[in-house]
């Protein structure tokens, strides 16, 4: 079995801490979580692929264990959660590699593709929304900050970062929650409660928006490009909707989709099936 290593790389001044798996010669995958969590997600994933595959997972700008540096010092907005990763990938000497992206890891990983697509062999989502019919009415608080930026708007996000709601999003929609483990949530709960943390999300969620203005443009990739995509998709997600995944083949006729009865942490849960559903795919991407 490859051991697994937990490094943190020096990308201009911003620590990115990372795990990373595999040989330095294979096929590379980078793997982007999403909120409120880390790499740490991946835990059970990467020993799964990394006897092929050089798997890399880094925990992204104010996420985990890379720097949270504070609001005046760095500005939380996913172009720059992009642009560090991004960068990130150059630190570590990836050249080209595969995306899996789940959650915030879509739109900070459909950045990098659009940005430079010569370095993006495949891609996998994992619950990684692209499309407008894939965002389920879960989202209408925050699209109500994103319309009216108010403080009580604003206040009124912070029930997403209770713990209640971490656990909640671990497992709802999942038939026997005694498959998930209660590590993940409850070092994203851990996470949450640092000072600044809150405030750091609440930026975030007011900036999604610019995912969404983003939609197009991603689409115009998909179209463009064709990379290899395989959508892996919790289908009871509370926020990511079937709609979503099933919309990747209207770009690329070619997509491969598949479901799993489970809810928006698939891993937790599937990941013995995903993983195996990767290691279909990936050789095959072309």
């Amino acid at each position: 079995m490859t051991k697994i290593q937990y490094r943190k790389a020096n990308v201009d001044g911003f620590n990115v801490f990372y795990r990373q798996a595999g040989r330095a010669d294979a096929p590379a995958l980078l793997l982007l979580h999403g909120f409120p969590s880390a790499g740490h997600m991946f835990r059970e994933l990467i020993p799964a692929l990394s006897d092929r595959f050089r798997v890399v997972a880094p925990d992204l700008p104010g996420f985990g264990q890379s720097d949270m540096p504070s609001r005046d010092k760095f500005s939380y907005t996913f172009a720059a959660l992009a642009g560090v990763i991004e960068r990130f990938t150059e630190v570590i000497g990836l050249v080209r590699f595969a995306i899996y992206a789940f959650d915030y890891g879509a739109p900070t990983g459909f950045r990098m593709a659009v940005r430079r697509p010569e370095r993006i062999t495949a891609i996998i989502s994992q619950n990684g929304n692209a499309y407008e019919e894939g965002l389920s009415d879960g989202w209408n608080p925050i699209r109500a900050y994103w319309q009216n930026p108010s403080e009580a708007n604003r206040a009124a996000l912070r029930a997403f970062l209770s713990p209640e709601t971490t656990i909640w999003q671990y497992t709802h929609g999942v038939a026997d929650t005694s498959l998930v483990s209660p590590d993940g949530y409850s070092l994203d709960n851990y996470y949450l409660a640092r000072p600044g943390a809150d405030d750091v999300q609440l930026d975030l969620f007011g900036d999604y928006k610019s995912n969404f203005a983003m939609y197009p443009e991603f689409q115009a990739y998909f179209r463009e490009h064709k990379p290899p995509v395989l959508a892996v998709w919790g289908k009871n997600d509370p926020f990511f909707l079937p709609a979503g995944a099933k919309a990747f083949k209207r770009d690329i006729p070619g997509a491969e989709v598949r479901f799993f009865d489970t809810g928006h942490f698939a891993l937790e849960t599937h990941c013995q099936e995903i993983a195996l559903a990767i290691r279909d795919f990936l050789p095959r991407a072309k």
